[in-house]
């Protein structure tokens, strides 16, 4: 893509996400923005795992979750997207995320 940043690749996302989708990326995404775009994989796991963490803790479960839920799981696709050019750390990649995930409930409910 040519992107710099992890602003200016998420901002070369094709298909973009849906509008509402976009705007809490956008946000979730903003204090990594100027991060180089060789981040973006561990950018998108962290603020993934860092937003479902809260949504964990919070116990609050109704529909106005819908987006951030929405959002986690889009985090973690492009997490693995951005990877995808290093094929050679995906497996490695995937049982980290895999495991760091498994773990929230547990630390949730410390």
């Amino acid at each position: 893509m040519g992107a710099v940043t992890v602003g200016e690749w998420f901002a070369q996302l094709q298909p973009h996400p849906p509008a509402a989708l976009h705007a809490r990326l956008s946000d979730l995404l903003a204090e990594h923005a100027g991060r180089p775009a060789a981040d973006v994989a561990d950018v998108c796991i962290d603020t993934g795992v860092a937003l479902l963490e809260r949504m964990l803790a919070s116990s609050d479960t109704g529909r106005d979750q819908a987006l951030d839920l929405l959002a986690v799981d889009s985090l973690v696709t492009y997490a693995f997207q951005a990877a995808a050019d290093r094929s050679w750390e995906i497996e490695e990649r995937a049982a980290t995320a895999m495991a760091r995930i498994a773990a929230l409930p547990v630390r949730a409910g410390e």
